[in-house]
């Protein structure tokens, strides 16, 4: 910072000296020029380091009201930024006319999923019914039927037999005749037949048939059962479709949830995002409105990368507002450099948050200029920044003794924007010249580090091109 800040001061110090040589014709006649003779005595003493950067007042804790609507939405009123409002209080309000359309279809699909329902739920019930049904009724009656009907074909197989063994007595003894026999005998093999067949019906009925009936009740049930699922589904959603929206209508009249100031987003961290107006479009999730907590105000600044390294957490600051002083505080410094563009003069700066007492009258969106103490010397040799010009290899300064100006090297240390630290060369008391670069010998020193920076930068142009070609 101090070889910055002495750079500075010989650049405009030499444009000085130039001008007034031009006009007095030459430098060297006019050694004894009373310029020349502008001196300063030497003392120790206190120096303060200070950064002053200029910021805007702006809270720590925002509640942010944010748009809870989905899609893009109109703004049709707003409250004014700056307004101080009680809990409950109208901020903002939404068209509602296609919220209001979607909830007028989403109430028909709600119910046209909800009738889907009930009736695939009736289908359900029916499905189950069918299945007590076959187990409990028809079954039971079929194998009922085909069990009497066996016990009749046991019964009319045992009448045949006593039928044949009849006729064949009867023609043995010549009261039958022999066709006689063989119908009795057909008939019970009719008998036997018949009998078989109705085991077979009633094996069937029980292994097979119930089987199939089952598998296909089952499978009906099932099927329905999953189409009733799927309505009951449809339905819940659509219903909590129906839900959405008529929330949403709700949200379209933007409350305050507490008393207090309402900002514009603009006025506080989120200088990005747009100012809502009447007419304006906006989207779910964003910040609309602002409502800071007064009793945590702080600044926020630029620190420029030069010094940011000496700017850490609990430093003293001094904030000074159009109409008022604080003291406050360093809160924390940015790890990552803002932005940097042709709107800011491509110049790297850090954001740093000073704390501010909790008093009454701070507001966002007030300017502040913060001086911040990076730090305090008690009892150093201080000299005027305009005393001292900086070469390439050595610092300098012009001390008068006995009226003749002596070329010094010295070491200096910290500085501000006035005074240099002494760390070798001079003594307290010790006259040193304010415009060094009013003579002769400081001009041709100023101007051997100029070309000597212009040469390097010629140097890096042509390695630069040279890298290009």
């Amino acid at each position: 910072m101090a070889k910055w800040i002495i750079g500075i001061a010989c650049v405009l110090a030499l444009t000085l000296a130039v001008s007034a040589a031009a006009i007095r014709g030459t430098i060297g006649s006019e050694s004894d020029s009373p310029a020349i003779r502008l001196t300063h005595r030497v003392e120790r003493g206190a120096l303060q380091v200070t950064v002053t950067e200029q910021g805007v007042l702006e809270s720590s804790d925002n509640t942010e009201i944010k748009c809870k609507v989905r899609g893009q939405n109109t703004v049709i009123w707003v409250i004014e930024n700056g307004s101080q409002v009680q809990k409950g209080d109208v901020l903002c309000r939404l068209d509602t006319l296609e919220i209001e359309d979607a909830i007028n279809e989403r109430t028909k699909y709600a119910h046209w999923s909800q009738s889907g329902a009930e009736n695939s739920q009736a289908q359900v019930a029916r499905a189950k019914l069918a299945l007590d049904e076959y187990l409990e009724g028809r079954f039971v009656t079929q194998l009922l039927t085909l069990e009497k009907d066996l016990a009749i074909a046991e019964s009319n197989l045992r009448t045949a037999q006593n039928m044949l063994d009849h006729d064949r007595r009867m023609s043995e003894k010549n009261y039958r005749s022999q066709l006689d026999v063989e119908q009795r005998e057909f008939a019970l093999r009719q008998a036997k037949q018949n009998l078989q067949a109705i085991k077979t019906r009633i094996e069937v009925l029980k292994t097979y048939d119930k089987e199939i009936e089952l598998e296909t009740l089952n499978g009906n049930l099932k099927a329905v059962e999953a189409t009733h699922a799927a309505n009951v589904e449809r339905a819940q959603l659509d219903a909590e479709r129906r839900d959405i929206a008529l929330e949403e209508l709700e949200h379209c009249i933007i409350r305050a949830d507490k008393s207090g100031l309402v900002i514009f987003p603009s006025a506080a961290a989120w200088k990005d995002t747009p100012d809502i107006a009447e007419g304006a479009t906006v989207h779910k999730t964003q910040t609309l409105l602002l409502m800071p907590d007064l009793s945590k105000m702080q600044v926020k600044v630029g620190v420029h990368e030069s010094v940011v390294d000496r700017v850490t957490g609990g430093l003293e600051a001094k904030v000074s507002l159009p109409d008022l002083e604080l003291d406050g505080a360093v809160d924390s410094v940015a790890a990552v450099a803002s932005p940097s563009g042709w709107w800011n003069g491509d110049i790297v700066k850090y954001d740093c948050i000073v704390k501010l007492p909790s008093i009454t009258g701070l507001k966002p969106g007030m300017s502040a200029e913060v001086e911040i103490v990076i730090a305090d010397y008690d009892d150093v040799l201080l000299i005027p920044v305009s005393s001292v010009l900086e070469t390439e290899s050595e610092t300098l300064c012009w001390v008068i003794s006995d009226g003749e100006a002596t070329k010094r090297v010295i070491e200096i240390g910290d500085s501000n924007d006035v005074f240099l630290i002494v760390e070798d060369g001079l003594e307290a008391g010790d006259e040193v010249l304010l415009n060094p670069l009013a003579l002769p010998e400081a001009q041709r020193e100023a101007r051997k580090t100029l070309k000597g920076s212009q040469s390097d930068e010629a140097s890096n142009l042509d390695d630069g091109q040279s890298a290009i070609e």
